[in-house]
């Protein structure tokens, strides 16, 4: 999908749905935080939160006195969400309103965090250019945080075709460069009581 459609598609969900009516909904982020935490995210840490969107995420790393924080999401109706929600505080964090695997650049960053972004990325391409975003934004021994969608996950989200991974075809779509650390199975459960199986991987950059 060309990035122009993705905005276009994300901004049409975020225009017409509120937050608790979308799948992916989580008022407390607990399995991001807790392996965050894990792996040494401290108030001195710098952080992306890669497809943030309106999540809740950032409200948490905010509130533990986090500044060097950036939230990227290709919609901008999703980011205005977040920093409505956030108020005085959103000034606190760098806004990107952009497609993860267009050209964009950040100061070196110490954790990547992605829950269910890369697995929307079903073409090869997009994927090669995901990881570059990685090679060129995370510091040397940083530590990537992605969640997609497990084996028996669902095919589609949000009417999109999705890419279901398991931590070791997780870790040949990235490379040599990164290596697997730790991985978490996570039932989430969905605003309306369905649940989806999601894998949770923690990589370091060498």
């Amino acid at each position: 999908m060309e990035p122009v459609e993705r905005r276009s598609h994300w901004d049409t969900v975020y225009n017409s749905k509120a937050s608790d009516e979308v799948s992916w909904f989580q008022r407390e982020p607990t399995q991001s935080l807790e392996l965050l935490h894990r792996f040494g995210v401290t108030p001195q840490s710098c952080v992306i939160d890669v497809g943030g969107g309106d999540s809740h995420l950032v409200d948490h790393l905010v509130h533990e006195g986090l500044t060097c924080l950036t939230v990227l999401d290709v919609s901008e109706a999703a980011l205005n969400r977040a920093k409505h929600r956030l108020g005085a505080s959103a000034s606190k964090v760098q806004w990107l309103a952009t497609d993860v695997t267009s050209a964009w650049s950040l100061a070196p960053t110490d954790f990547w965090h992605d829950r269910a972004v890369f697995h929307f990325l079903t073409e090869s391409a997009e994927r090669a250019r995901y990881v570059e975003r990685l090679r060129q934004t995370v510091k040397p021994a940083g530590n990537i945080l992605i969640a997609t969608f497990a084996p028996d996950g669902p095919e589609k989200c949000s009417g999109l075709p999705i890419a279901r991974y398991s931590p070791e075809t997780l870790a040949q779509e990235l490379g040599p460069d990164f290596t697997l650390v730790e991985h978490v199975p996570e039932s989430h459960r969905t605003p309306w009581g369905g649940v989806q199986s999601f894998i949770y991987c923690v990589f370091t950059f060498a």
